[in-house]
C-alpha cells in the first residue's frame, strides 16, 4: 500500500451549520469494510473516504444491485474512479465492490476474507445496512404476507449485520485492532408508532453490540453505534408499506403529530416515479425514495461527517448521537426514565429482602429530589 502523510482530526472552519469532514489522526491509509454501499448516504461516505486516502470494501446487496434506479448513482460513481479526472486519480484501486448478501454467513466470511487479501487488513467495519416497515402491530398480523415482514425485517437489520460482526472477529482479533460501527438511528432509544418492527430489530442489534462490546474488548476492538434522525436511514433506504387497517385511518386526527406513514408517504408521493398506488391499498408496496441530490446532501453530509471524524479513532464512543434535535429528544427520554424510576423508587427497594445502605440512599435520593424541586420553581 502507498503512504500518505498523516491527517490531522479536527473540522475545517466553515460558514455553514454542517462542518468539513475529519479524520482522526492516522500514519496510515485505513482500510473500511461497508456492509451495504448503495444508499445516497453511503455512496456520499465512499467519496470522501476515497478522496482522503482510505481503502474501501463496498458491499452490494444482490437484490439492489440488480434495481436499476437504486445502483445508478453508484454505477456513476464507478465510473469517476475509471476516469482521467485528477481528483480521481487512484480511486479505481482504492475501491473494491463485492456482490454479497448479508443474510448467508458463507458468503460473509467469503467477503471479508477477499478484502484482506486485496487490502491486506480491515480497520473499520461499518454496518449500515437498514430498511424500514411501515405498519402497526395489528397490520403485520393481518396476513401471512404482512406477518413475513417481520421476519424480513429482522434478516435485513439483525441478522444480516450479525453476520458480517461474526466473520470480522477472528480478523480483528488477529490484527489485536479494530472498530464495528452500527450505524442505526434514535430509534434505538425511542419507539416510533407505526415502524415498530423496524424498532424492535434496530433495539436488538444495539443490545447486541452492547454486550458484544464487553466480551470483545480485551482484544482491543472498539465498537460503537451510531444515531441519526430516523428519517436518515429511512428516506435513503427501502419502504415498505403494509396495507392500513380501517381502524387505524382516522388516529392522527387524535395526535398532534403527524403518523410516519403519512410523513414518508408524502415523501414518496410528491414524486410521481416514487407515489405510492392508492388504487391497490391491499396490496404491500415498495418504495426506494428519489430526491434531489441537494436535498440528500444536505439530509446526510452531517451524519457521513460523523462516521468520518469517529471511525478508527483511538477512544471512540460507544454510542454517537447525531444532530441537535436527536440529542434533544434523546434526553427528553432518558429524563423521562429517570422521573419514573424516583417516582417509583420505593417500590424498587420493598423487594429487596434485606435493609441495606442501598436501599437508604435510593430513598434519601428521592427525597433529595423532591427537596430540590420546589426550590427550583422558587428560584424560577
Amino acid at each position: 500500500m502507498s503512504e500518505r502523510r498523516t491527517v490531522e482530526s479536527g473540522p475545517s472552519r466553515h460558514t455553514h451549520s454542517t462542518p468539513a469532514a475529519s479524520f482522526p489522526t492516522h500514519n496510515s491509509p485505513r482500510t473500511w469494510f461497508l456492509t451495504s454501499s448503495l444508499s445516497p448516504l453511503c455512496i456520499r461516505l465512499i467519496r470522501l473516504l476515497l478522496a482522503h486516502g482510505d481503502y474501501v470494501v463496498a458491499c452490494l446487496p444482490p437484490h439492489e444491485i440488480e434495481d436499476e434506479d437504486r445502483s445508478a448513482e453508484f454505477r456513476e460513481l464507478i465510473n469517476e474512479c475509471k476516469s482521467n479526472r485528477k481528483d480521481r486519480e487512484g480511486w479505481k484501486d482504492r475501491l473494491r465492490p463485492l456482490r454479497c448478501d448479508g443474510r448467508s454467513m458463507g458468503q460473509c466470511g467469503a467477503a471479508i476474507a477477499e478484502a484482506v487479501q486485496v487490502f491486506g487488513r480491515i480497520d473499520i467495519l461499518l454496518c449500515c445496512k437498514s430498511e424500514a416497515v411501515v405498519a402497526t402491530v395489528e397490520e403485520l398480523s393481518a396476513t401471512p404476507a404482512t406477518r413475513t415482514l417481520v421476519r424480513d425485517q429482522f434478516e435485513t437489520i439483525f441478522f444480516s449485520q450479525v453476520n458480517y460482526i461474526k466473520a470480522s472477529l477472528p480478523q480483528f482479533r488477529a490484527q489485536h485492532t479494530g472498530h464495528i460501527m452500527i450505524l442505526t438511528s434514535i430509534g434505538g432509544h425511542i419507539g416510533t408508532p407505526g415502524m415498530t418492527t423496524y424498532t424492535a430489530a434496530t433495539w436488538a442489534l444495539e443490545g447486541y453490540c452492547d454486550s458484544l462490546a464487553y466480551e470483545i474488548a480485551p482484544f482491543n476492538i472498539k465498537v460503537t453505534i451510531v444515531q441519526p434522525n430516523k428519517e436518515i436511514q429511512s428516506l435513503t433506504n427501502k419502504i415498505i408499506f403494509a396495507p392500513q387497517l380501517p381502524f387505524y385511518d382516522n388516529v392522527g386526527e387524535f395526535s398532534m403529530a403527524p403518523s410516519m406513514r403519512e410523513m414518508l408517504g408524502n415523501v414518496l408521493n410528491a414524486n410521481p416515479d416514487t407515489a405510492l398506488d392508492p388504487s391497490d391499498p391491499d396490496q404491500i408496496q415498495y418504495r426506494y425514495p428519489r430526491l434531489p441530490a441537494a436535498a440528500y446532501d444536505k439530509l446526510v453530509m452531517e451524519t457521513v461527517h460523523a462516521l468520518t471524524a469517529i471511525g478508527g479513532h483511538e477512544n471512540p464512543p460507544a454510542r454517537h448521537i447525531v444532530g441537535f434535535e436527536g440529542a434533544i429528544a434523546v434526553k427528553e427520554k432518558l429524563k423521562t426514565v429517570t422521573e419514573e424510576l424516583e417516582d417509583f423508587v420505593e417500590a424498587s427497594v420493598a423487594v429487596d429482602i434485606f435493609e441495606s445502605e442501598l436501599q437508604n440512599e435510593a430513598r434519601l435520593g428521592h427525597s433529595v429530589i423532591e427537596a430540590a424541586a420546589p426550590s427550583a420553581a422558587s428560584d424560577a
